[in-house]
């Protein structure tokens, strides 16, 4: 059983920065493929970036590549969300979510998610 929950959420003007945090509770973190989704108002929920078990691999969204960084720091049961350059269109509740088997750019395969966090991007 896996616990996630999710911190760093705010309120930033266009072109800011914020980093997420997901703080994981049980010893199969390390084990465990990591991914950010969000959600938008009257929207689907989106994969945004996902990040395997060793952090050597990491998948991004083409809507964030080169402007949010995902990384992992399994000693601490950890996984981050460094956003920068910040959109409007980037306002969203973010979800963090764990999988032994995570399919990179889909919902399929995570079986833990968090509460969420709120970002808006105000123009």
């Amino acid at each position: 059983q896996v616990q996630l929950v999710e911190s760093g959420g705010g309120l930033v003007q266009t072109g800011g920065s914020l980093r997420l945090s997901c703080a994981a509770s049980g010893r199969t973190f390390s084990t465990y493929t990591m991914a950010w989704f969000r959600q938008a108002p009257g929207k689907e929920r989106e994969f945004v970036a996902g990040i395997r078990w060793s952090g050597g691999s990491t998948y991004y969204a083409d809507s964030v590549k080169g402007r949010f960084t995902i990384s992992r720091d399994n000693a601490k049961n950890t996984v981050y969300l460094q956003m920068n350059s910040l959109k409007p269109e980037d306002t969203a509740v973010y979800f963090c979510a764990a999988g032994a088997y995570g399919l990179m750019g889909h919902n399929s395969g995570y079986d833990y998610w968090g509460q969420g966090t709120q970002v808006t991007v105000s123009s």
